[in-house]
């Protein structure tokens, strides 16, 4: 008799077409999950201060975030389901194994930070970093990875990409340190870091869009982050002892609750509107926040600069460059 064909069980939303989004709205989105990253960066920052220790600091905002991910893996199904779906996934190719390596992109991020802001300065590693993110959406974008579509590197995209690397340097060059051939390598290495950033992205997104949940993908990438991280923490706790005294502000230890937002919001829009897209609006979000903070909450007495204020613009004007749609309705995103 006639053989009967296998009939394999349909994975949430891999398969299935999604909804349009447009890239103007999508930006915008990205820009509110971007805005989340500077507020992360004050209370992470302010706890690595009164402990004296950032690698802590880093460590305890990733615990934070996994004990409330692994809240929402137990009591929300979706989320649940999601994981328990990750092993049938990989064994039928709709994910790469190395995806669920991840979030080691992420420890490898607060390591560098760590490492090499003390010698290059937080302006020129800002830098450096949107320069690699920039490089990174758009390879990403160009050759289609982790199954998302392509989208070519057009005019309008290197415009936007170039643009918003400028916008980051214009406030970089005024408080920036100076520097010479000696720092070239660190900073190589931290553009390195930003591309490998965009990859880590695109991962997740395949990973919550199989799955059918962003959340899922962000329990995994927490997980292997905050695992690196506590190992790193560890070696370095046994040479320099836990902190005699530990703050008792309780927001303080709320910093990973923004990398969730950020992690899981990125892999919800990537499938929508690329790694570029949201790159840039990510970062348009991250200066106008910063912007607002120096203004209503400053941590010194220095005062907003002008440059600071033309780079935000610029990197709002990188955003409609890239997204507004053009004469004939079609998205430059695209």
């Amino acid at each position: 008799g006639r053989r009967r064909r296998p009939v394999s069980a349909p994975t949430p939303l891999s398969n299935a077409l999604r909804p349009a989004l447009p890239p103007w709205l999508g930006a915008a989105l990205a820009g509110l999950i971007g805005a989340g990253v500077p507020l992360q960066s004050r209370v992470n920052g302010e706890l690595g201060a009164e402990l004296g220790d950032p690698v802590l600091a880093a460590a305890i905002s990733l615990l934070g975030g996994m004990v409330v991910l692994v809240a929402l893996a137990l009591t929300v199904p979706r989320v649940r389901r999601g994981v328990r779906q990750v092993p049938a996934a990989v064994r039928s190719r709709q994910i790469h194994p190395g995806y669920l390596l991840a979030g080691s992109v992420g420890a490898l991020f607060l390591l560098t930070q760590v490492a090499t802001v003390v010698l290059l300065g937080v302006a020129v590693f800002i830098v450096a970093v949107v320069a690699g993110q920039a490089l990174g959406g758009l390879g990403t974008d160009a050759t289609g990875f982790a199954g998302h579509a392509r989208r070519k590197p057009t005019p309008r995209r290197l415009l936007g990409a170039a643009l918003v690397v400028l916008a980051v340097l214009l406030p970089a060059a005024t408080t920036g340190t100076g520097g010479g051939p000696a720092l070239l390598l660190p900073a190589v290495v931290v553009v390195v870091v930003g591309v490998l950033t965009a990859f880590q992205h695109s991962a997740n997104a395949r990973v919550g869009s199989v799955v059918g949940s962003p959340l899922a993908a962000t329990v995994l990438n927490f997980s292997v982050g905050t695992t690196l991280m506590v190992i790193a923490t560890a070696v370095r706790l046994a040479t320099t002892g836990l902190p005699q005294e530990w703050p008792t502000d309780w927001w303080l230890y709320l910093g990973g609750i923004f990398g969730i937002v950020f992690i899981a919001g990125s892999a919800a829009l990537i499938p929508h509107i690329g790694m570029l897209v949201m790159g840039l609006g990510s970062v348009a979000g991250q200066l106008a926040v910063s912007l607002l903070l120096d203004v209503l909450a400053p941590v010194s007495d220095a005062e907003v600069s002008g440059a600071m204020v033309a780079g935000t613009a610029l990197a709002l004007l990188a955003v409609a460059i890239t997204t507004v749609p053009g004469r004939r309705g079609t998205p430059r995103a695209s």
